[in-house]
């Protein structure tokens, strides 16, 4: 799609955000408080969570269609995740090198070509937070030695594109930029908008 569709404009008056008042912060995020007026023109109470790294996801896609996953338990929702590797990446940061870093990181592979698929925002009702998206294809072993965050317990799996898309369609790996990255790449692949070996690797 070129362009911006005519029905994506914006209908009706903004919030209008009045004066705010920090409650939170630590080295990750803060939260702010603010007087508003909602669109309709009552006023509100509205606490924004802003985040002080972009989020980054990496699709790992190895040329015989299968895609290289981490495992590790998350503690907001008391859960094993397995999903794409993801970290974040600090103000100033190009978030391309922060990507290939995590890539290294937690997998340690490195990507010959690198393609940035999304710039999403998460859960924005209530937070500022973004993420990008990036496909990592032409993977071999990155150099030298590869450290994980020192609060991570890593396991790796490298299963087939198909299985992986299916268990995150049916819920087992609820992680949004996992099932984000592997539906954009199943439509890429459709569309022939990937290379045909690979496309066809992918869905076989």
């Amino acid at each position: 799609m070129n362009g911006k569709p005519a029905w994506l404009k914006a209908h009706g008056k903004a919030w209008v955000r009045g004066e705010g008042r920090p409650i939170y912060d630590n080295p990750w995020i803060n939260v702010t408080e603010y007087d508003a007026v909602a669109p309709t023109g009552r006023p509100a109470l509205y606490g924004v969570v802003s985040f002080k790294n972009i989020a980054i996801a990496v699709l790992p896609l190895h040329d015989d269609g299968t895609v290289t996953l981490v495992g590790q338990h998350r503690l907001p929702h008391g859960d094993y995740s397995w999903e794409i590797p993801e970290g974040g990446a600090p103000a100033g940061e190009d978030p391309l090198e922060a990507a290939q870093r995590e890539l290294a990181e937690e997998t340690g592979l490195k990507a010959a070509e690198w393609r940035e698929l999304m710039l999403v925002q998460l859960s924005n009702s209530i937070t500022d937070e973004l993420a990008v998206g990036y496909l990592a294809v032409g993977l071999s072993p990155a150099d030298g030695e590869h450290e994980v965050d020192d609060t991570e317990a890593l396991a790796i799996a490298r299963v087939p594109f198909r299985e992986a898309l299916d268990a995150a369609l049916v819920g087992h790996m609820p992680d949004v930029l996992t099932v984000a990255m592997l539906l954009r790449a199943y439509h890429m692949a459709r569309e022939g908008l990937l290379a045909p070996p690979l496309a066809r690797a992918m869905l076989g």
